[in-house]
C-alpha cells in the first residue's frame, strides 16, 4: 500500500499548478477587463454607501421602517427594526453598518441582476442547467477563503475583491431557486397560454415570473443572508465594515469588542430577515 501511496505523490496531478497558470495567464491578457469591471463595482459601492451615509441615521431608519411596513404591514416588525437600528446607534457601530449594507445591497443588485436571467435561462434548457449545476456546486462547496485569492490577485485591497467573492459564493442561490421556480410552472398554464397565441416572452412575463415569485424572492432573502454572513470573510481581504471589529476582536483577544459587533451582526441578519420572511412566504 505504501507503494501505492509513493506512486500517487510522484505522479501528482497539477491541479493546483494549472490554476496558477490560467490566473497568471488571466492577469496578463485580461488586466483591461478586470480594470473595467473594478471600477464599475467600485463606482457603484461609492454610491451606495453614499445614498446611507449622506443623510441622518434617522433618515436612513425611516426608510427602512417604512419599506418594512410596506412589506410586511406589521407595527411589530416595524417596531422591532427601529429598536434593533437604536441598538446599533447605541453600541457605536452605525458606520460599520452602512459599510456592510452597502456589501450586501452591491452583492444583491449583483447576484440578483445575474442570477434572475441565468435561472430563466436553464430553466428553459435542461440540459443546460445539468451541464451546469456541478459548477454551482464547486461556487459553494468549496471553502470561501480560496475565492480570496484570486479576489485580491486580480482587484487587489478593499470592497470591490470582498464583493466578488461575495457574489461567486452568492450566485448560485438565485439560479437555483429562480429555475426551481420557472421550471415548476405547470404545463398547463404554459401551453394555455400558447394555444390562445401567446408568445414565449409573454408566456415568460405574464405565467412563469409570477408563479416564481416566491421561489424569485426567496432567492433574495437567500442572497442577502449568505452576503451578511461574508462579511467577516471580507474584511480579511480589506473590506470594510462589521467583519472588521470582528478580525480586530480576534487578534486582539478582546471579548468586549468581539460580542458587540458579533450582536450587531446579529441584529442585522434579523432586521433583513423580518422585513423579507412575509414576502418570502408568498
Amino acid at each position: 500500500m505504501s507503494g501505492l501511496s509513493d506512486w500517487l505523490q510522484q505522479n501528482k496531478l497539477p491541479v493546483g499548478k494549472t490554476a496558477e497558470r490560467a490566473f497568471d495567464w488571466m492577469k496578463e491578457n485580461l488586466s483591461g477587463v478586470f480594470d473595467a469591471i473594478a471600477n464599475g463595482l467600485d463606482s457603484m459601492i461609492g454610491w451606495v454607501l453614499w445614498l446611507l451615509q449622506k443623510p441622518p441615521e434617522i433618515v436612513i431608519i425611516a426608510v427602512f421602517v417604512a419599506l418594512a411596513w410596506y412589506l410586511q404591514r406589521s407595527w411589530k416588525v416595524c417596531l422591532g427594526i427601529f429598536l434593533g437600528f437604536l441598538f446599533i446607534i447605541n453600541q457605536g457601530y452605525w458606520k460599520e453598518t452602512t459599510e456592510s449594507l452597502t456589501l450586501i445591497l452591491a452583492s444583491c443588485i449583483v447576484c440578483m441582476g445575474l442570477g434572475v436571467p441565468i435561472g430563466i435561462y436553464v430553466a428553459h434548457r435542461p440540459r443546460v442547467y445539468a451541464a451546469v449545476s456541478p459548477l454551482l456546486d464547486l461556487m459553494q462547496t468549496l471553502p470561501t477563503f480560496v475565492y480570496l485569492i484570486p479576489a485580491i490577485v486580480f482587484f487587489g485591497l478593499g470592497m470591490v475583491p470582498g464583493l466578488i467573492a461575495t457574489v461567486i459564493f452568492v450566485l448560485p442561490a438565485p439560479i437555483r431557486l429562480t429555475q426551481l421556480g420557472i421550471s415548476s410552472t405547470p404545463p398547463a398554464l404554459v401551453e394555455a397560454v400558447t394555444a390562445f397565441g401567446g408568445t414565449p416572452r409573454q408566456t415568460l412575463w405574464k405565467v412563469e415570473l409570477p408563479y416564481a415569485r416566491p421561489q424569485i424572492m426567496a432567492g433574495l432573502n437567500q442572497t442577502i443572508m449568505l452576503s451578511l454572513s461574508m462579511v467577516v470573510i471580507a474584511a480579511l481581504v480589506g473590506a470594510n465594515g462589521l467583519g472588521v471589529p470582528v478580525i480586530r476582536a480576534l487578534q486582539s483577544v478582546n471579548t468586549a469588542k468581539g460580542f458587540e459587533s458579533g450582536f450587531v451582526i446579529v441584529v442585522v441578519a434579523i432586521i433583513l430577515d423580518r422585513m423579507l420572511r412575509r414576502e418570502v412566504r408568498r
